[in-house]
């Protein structure tokens, strides 16, 4: 029995734009069906011209359409009107409940500042390994690299596509359900980012305001090391953000990670506890533990020192994915799993009690 028009459409609705993460009919995308005898041809109008992902569709389309008995389909791909491209962007951002005037932010989106008083402790590393974590979780994750001298979240991840713009809406790259924005994105190869501190707060802003992150259960933000201009801009930006503060086992680490923690709680962040990164034999134990008991917060995890986190993180695959029957990798979903059980609703605080590693 030959499929109508209404069943090629119904069925068009599980092929998903592999960005927007909504499906094609919803999103207005599907632009003709033409029923030719055998061949049914289909016509999408992509966002912009040149879109990366056409063979995604090409592949979700097939799938989707064998069922209701189509055998041959073609696809002809167009570009949406400026008219179209806005009138995408009002039906995106009406889904989101402003969680601040003006960020494009739902008000029950979590997110989570992962932080560190100074470079080189392997923030970015467990940023980028947790946003995966939480992905695997079933968790609908974004990650902001806001360390902007230090962009590395992209090469962490893998991901080399670029966001797309649709009318004053910025689409981020998805790495599988994990959407992704950086600074790293908007600069021609390695050059370094040579801006003041309100050319930095306007970045960060646009991030946050024209960015369409979605629906999210958890934003994860790469913090910059310190306590400078970009690290209150985004506590300016982001109220009501928990902070988790990365620490290595030396007391001058320990020492400098506290002026981040209390420069957190000046800019109204919670601080949500402490994590013990590159633990084991070289650089000792205990100093998070010390942190914590400073600070009178818990102690959520200790990430060991092991060059497994290194490997996977050149090779732009977290090792929770890669690996993740590895001692680090258990350690690193323990921490996300511990994390994930402090989730507060909305105003009314913690709903369990935070874990304390002895």
């Amino acid at each position: 029995m030959e499929a109508s028009r209404e069943d090629i459409l119904k069925a068009l609705e599980q092929v998903i734009d592999p960005e927007l993460k909504r499906n094609v009919v919803e999103l207005d995308m599907v632009r003709d069906v033409r029923i030719e005898g055998e061949q049914v041809t289909v016509g999408i109008a992509l966002t912009v011209a040149g879109c990366p992902l056409r063979a995604s569709f090409e592949e979700q389309v097939a799938k989707a359409l064998a069922p209701v008995g189509v055998q041959r389909v073609q696809l002809e791909f167009d570009v949406m009107t400026p008219e179209e491209r806005a009138a995408l962007t009002a039906r995106l951002r009406g889904s989101v409940t402003e969680r601040t005037k003006g960020i494009a932010l739902d008000r029950s989106t979590r997110v989570l500042a992962i932080a560190s008083g100074k470079g080189g402790v392997g923030k970015s590393t467990l940023s980028a390994n947790l946003a995966a974590a939480f992905a695997r979780g079933g968790q609908r994750t974004g990650i902001l690299d806001a360390d902007v001298y230090g962009h590395s979240i992209p090469h962490l991840l893998g991901i080399q596509q670029k966001p797309v713009a649709v009318d004053r809406m910025i689409v981020p790259p998805v790495r599988g359900e994990l959407k992704l924005m950086s600074i790293g994105f908007f600069l021609d190869d390695n050059q370094p980012v040579m801006w003041r501190g309100p050319m930095l707060h306007r970045a960060l802003e646009q991030f946050l305001t024209d960015v369409h992150w979605g629906e999210l259960d958890t934003l994860v933000v790469d913090m910059p090391p310190g306590t400078g201009d970009v690290s209150i801009s985004l506590g300016q930006l982001l109220p009501r953000a928990e902070a988790v503060i990365v620490t290595t086992p030396q007391p001058l680490a320990q020492e400098v990670a506290a002026r981040a923690a209390l420069m957190a709680q000046k800019t109204n962040m919670r601080l949500l506890g402490v994590v013990e990164n590159m633990s084991g034999e070289t650089f000792g134990t205990g100093g998070g533990d010390r942190l914590a008991d400073e600070l009178g917060v818990p102690l959520l995890g200790r990430i060991p020192l092991d060059s497994r986190l290194r490997e996977s993180g050149d090779a732009g695959e977290p090792l929770v994915e890669r690996d993740p029957d590895s001692e680090p990798a258990q350690a690193l979903a323990s921490l996300a799993e511990a994390i994930t059980a402090t989730k507060r609703e909305e105003g009314v605080g913690i709903v369990k009690a935070l874990p304390v590693l002895g």
